[in-house]
């Protein structure tokens, strides 16, 4: 071969894989805070982006396009710092040419925890994975929390690195090596009289709170509308599309946030392959980080709500209402990986963003937690000092949720411990009893056939799904996960987590229909609407497994029997809209 030829064959080949290069998908992986987290007017974002070109791509912030040069790269990250008068939250997103990323929710409030790293964590004697030098403290409310934070951090050798103000929690990095000289300083900040509680965080450095030890598959993998069908989904997109838009008086649906407590989304996935980019309402808006594989957690959860219909195999209940809706924004976030502390934080700043509706679709048992059948729980557990720390973040969020934000409402799973959700001793969120916190168990189909659906025998409760009178309602628990390719159906995902969405987009539906309904109006529309799910007995079962709260007279006024009056409550997704919508023409 001649120079010339081997030197033209060098630049084709070269152009081949600068032309491949230019095709990857442009894809945001990562959005973290970084920098000084307690700085307020100048934030630092530090983002990770699969697929960058040799040429930096735009940014975009909400309707915004950013400037470059506030605009830092480094490799396949870059660095962003923004005026916080500026901007406001919203997704975030890159453009180059005619390749489009995935857009993540940036949100410009100021709760914001850091994450442990792998050599930040150590075995404690329950053999559980534990922070060994970063510890929040929640500041009684009679103080400033940030100035006595800052004295307690000097007092103590430490420095403050991270807060979810709100809730006057401050997070410290204690100048600790080992948990004896952790556990020594935790003694001493908690004696302290301007202290609360000390939060210490109980989880590996990339932790899903979520992931459940045993998941639980059906003997066969039944079709998402099979297993749905218990609830009237189809039912309930149908009422949607036919009476929203002749409603009358004929006020249109509004729009809605809903908040996903999620890691991340795999956008490429058939599910989720058009949610590139800004979205223009109305119609269904996923924002979240790119997921690598299409079969966690957080796109199945996403799915339910959001799911293209039929390409992807899945059929998310949002998108279905989509040419009637006012659309509806589904945010993807956790914050950091800083355990449930960050879920808060994520939560709060959520919240302060317009959220209405929250998904928490995880939980934790504590340590010596015992299953219906008097065995130890064996997944997501953690320990008595954790599970106290935890106990009294969860109650400060809570009181200022009732406080600031009333209309807001939270979703969680029951779990799938086989255990009880109804004491603090077992597990947490769901033990809390607030009227803004809904908690949702898990059934399945039963295999007998010939059942009408609202036959209390046309399902089962999970053997998995944890129970008791603190669980307002069941849902079904079965899904199908993404795939990268169109017209398959994948792996059959089962557990309270994904019952919870179930109930969370129709929550969202609701309140699109009427935004005057408050949480405890919700409840008692989703418990009134619902069916019954259980054989029927003369007499109150032997082993007092209830499957959830039982229900009540006034929750069964509209012509059913009596003999329902007492059973456990199975979601009814078109009944809970018509009853929305009789709400909204009775206030007027």
């Amino acid at each position: 071969m001649s120079l010339r030829s081997a030197v033209l064959a060098t630049l084709l080949t070269l152009a081949a894989s600068t032309a491949a290069a230019a095709q990857e998908p442009l894809r945001l992986e990562r959005l973290d805070r970084c920098g000084d987290l307690l700085q307020s007017q100048h934030q630092d974002w530090c983002l990770t982006v699969h697929g960058l070109d040799t040429q930096t791509p735009q940014l975009k912030l909400g309707e915004k396009t950013l400037p470059a040069l506030i605009v830092q790269r480094e490799g396949q990250n870059l660095r962003v710092r923004l005026d916080s008068a500026a901007y406001q939250s919203g997704p975030i997103w890159l453009e180059d040419g005619q390749r489009v990323s995935n857009a993540a929710w940036l949100s410009l409030r100021n709760s914001h925890v850091l994450a442990a790293g792998p050599d930040e964590v150590a075995k404690n004697m329950d053999g559980l994975s534990t922070y060994v030098d970063l510890v929040s403290l929640l500041i009684e409310e009679n103080h400033d929390g940030r100035q006595e934070a800052e004295r307690l951090a000097q007092k103590y050798g430490a420095k403050v690195v991270g807060s979810i103000a709100p809730l006057n929690l401050y997070q410290l990095r204690l100048p600790a090596k080992d948990l004896v000289q952790r556990d020594a300083l935790v003694l001493r900040m908690g004696s302290e009289t301007s202290v609360d509680a000390v939060v210490i965080e109980e989880s590996a450095a990339e932790e899903a709170e979520q992931a459940s030890a045993h998941p639980e598959e059906p003997k066969k993998p039944a079709l998402d509308s099979d297993e749905w069908a218990a609830n009237r989904f189809l039912d309930a997109v149908n009422y949607y599309q036919r009476r929203i838009p002749a409603r009358q008086p004929p006020p249109p649906p509004q729009p809605v946030r809903i908040g996903l407590i999620e890691r991340n989304v795999d956008f490429d996935t058939a599910d989720f392959a058009d949610y590139l980019g800004g979205c223009s309402m109305p119609r269904t808006c996923v924002y979240a980080r790119d997921a690598s594989t299409p079969d966690n957690h957080g796109t199945t959860v996403a799915g339910i709500l959001a799911a293209r219909w039929d390409d992807g195999g899945n059929t998310g209940f949002l998108r279905g209402l989509d040419r009637a809706s006012g659309g509806f924004e589904v945010i993807v976030e956790r914050n950091s990986d800083a355990g449930i502390t960050a879920n808060i934080a994520a939560s709060v700043n959520l919240v302060e963003d317009g959220v209405r509706v929250l998904n928490w679709s995880w939980g934790i048992h504590r340590v010596g937690a015992k299953n219906v059948k008097g065995d130890e729980v064996d997944s997501l557990l953690r320990s008595g000092i954790a599970m106290s720390g935890y106990e009294e973040l969860l109650e400060e969020f809570f009181l200022w949720l009732r406080k600031e934000h009333p209309d807001v409402v939270v979703v969680n799973s029951a779990g799938n411990g086989s255990s009880f959700s109804g004491t603090d001793e077992y597990r947490l969120p769901s033990s809390f009893i607030t009227e803004q916190l809904l908690v949702v168990g898990g059934h399945q189909r039963n295999e007998r056939a010939g059942v009408a659906v609202d036959d209390p025998g046309y399902a089962v409760k999970r053997s998995s799904s944890n129970i008791d009178m603190r669980v307002d309602i069941t849902a079904a628990a079965c899904a199908h996960a993404s795939t990268t390719s169109a017209g398959e159906n994948g792996a059959v995902h089962c557990g309270t987590s994904y019952a919870t969405p179930m109930v969370a987009g129709l929550l969202a539906a609701m309140l699109s229909i009427n935004p005057q309904l408050q949480p405890e109006q919700l409840r008692m529309l989703l418990r009134r609407s619902a069916m019954t799910i259980g054989e029927n007995h003369d007499f109150e079962r032997m082993d007092g497994e209830d499957l959830t709260a039982p229900i009540l007279p006034s929750e069964r006024s509209y012509q059913l029997n009596d003999k329902d009056v007492g059973r456990s409550a199975r979601l009814d997704m078109q009944k809970a809209l018509d009853l929305a919508e009789q709400s909204r023409t009775r206030v007027r």
